[in-house]
């Protein structure tokens, strides 16, 4: 069984899509028991309309509830020790569930999970991984907005983050890793990134492949598994991205309705127009990663949908299945064991 934590109360609409999403995913995988905490005026009614999830299911009642607009520190006065987000959080901490899932408040989120978790052994700055969709598949990519800047150990640190979670999800044995920036050359870039790359080619790491600098066009290629870069240029990066994918959409509605004859070619190319609405919904790869904290914790997009917040459990079902926690400790041990200087004779 894979134990899930949710915090039902998160996102633009909470319960009212939290619970059919939790439906679907476990019908996905019938082996989830799930682990809720919400309040019970709202929660309890849609529970009972879902008979076969309230079975596999415990409901905690919590009163207070994390609005999407709070800063994070007034998250964590209000809410410490008893809101939804911090008891969900908190299950995980216990050893109650394996993984939390929230679309609640991103800022109080890592707040709190920084707070209540706490970082790895050897970690700075934790980090929010987002999976990619690409021409070759999915990517990950990674940091998308927890961390504002890093320096070249942080940016190793994601690398190594990033390959145990391609590790997890993809079920790649060593996937490839390459460090975004303004070009390919070794001589471009900030001074930051270039040694970072020195960084990574040095460790020589058996869990990861690197494949040097790559390019913002790069990411929708596939041209690596795991892209790292930092927190602002990562946030901008999926930004540009899902709002190109919502205007791409918004013209293809319009060339298909804008003449009869583009309506009755849309008739014989909906199948294809279908295959590619598909590929554009941002519904199928919503979850982020919490990397880097000891414990998994799954951030969907505030107004997800209940399609979208099943896809996000499936991230988190998947990174519990596959041992995230232990693959990421297990690479860092390995990095900072071969950095150790040697102890005895061979020392001297």
């Amino acid at each position: 069984m894979i134990r899930i934590s949710l915090d039902l109360m998160g996102g633009d609409f909470g319960p009212e899509v939290v619970i059919p999403g939790a439906a679907k995913a476990l019908d996905r995988h019938p082996d989830i028991t799930f682990i809720m905490y919400g309040q019970k005026d709202r929660c309890e009614a849609i529970l009972a309309k879902y008979p076969k999830l309230r079975e596999k299911s415990v409901f905690h009642e919590c009163d207070v509830a994390i609005s999407m607009d709070e800063k994070p520190s007034q998250a964590l006065r209000r809410g410490r020790y008893i809101s939804s987000m911090w008891r969900s959080i908190e299950a995980v901490k216990a050893g109650d569930a394996d993984v939390v899932v929230s679309a609640g408040n991103t800022g109080a989120l890592m707040a709190m999970a920084k707070f209540c978790l706490r970082t790895m052994a050897n970690i700075e700055r934790p980090a929010i991984a987002a999976i990619w969709p690409t021409l070759r598949g999915e990517s990950i990519v990674l940091d998308v907005g927890a961390t504002i800047g890093a320096d070249s150990q942080q940016l190793l640190d994601f690398a190594l983050m990033g390959g145990a979670m391609a590790r997890a999800l993809f079920e790649i044995e060593r996937p490839t890793i390459g460090l975004l920036n303004v070009g390919v050359e070794e001589i471009k870039g900030q001074e930051d990134v270039k040694e970072a790359g020195r960084l990574i080619r040095e460790a020589n790491l058996e869990s990861l492949e690197y494949s040097g600098f790559v390019e913002g066009d790069d990411i929708g290629k596939g041209t690596v598994d795991v892209v790292v870069t930092e927190g602002f240029s990562g946030n901008i990066a999926l930004k540009a991205a899902e709002g190109t994918a919502k205007q791409i959409g918004t013209y293809l509605r319009a060339a298909m309705t804008r003449t009869l004859l583009a309506r009755i070619g849309y008739i014989f190319a909906k199948g294809a127009f279908d295959l590619l609405r598909e590929k554009l919904d941002p519904s199928k790869v919503n979850g982020g990663v919490f990397l880097g904290l000891n414990g998994i914790v799954i951030k969907s997009h505030g107004g997800a949908n209940a399609e979208a917040f099943a896809a996000a459990i499936d991230v988190g079902y998947d990174m519990a299945k596959n041992g995230l926690t232990q693959k990421i400790e297990n690479d860092l041990k390995k990095y900072h064991a071969k950095r150790q200087p040697p102890i005895g004779p061979e020392a001297a």
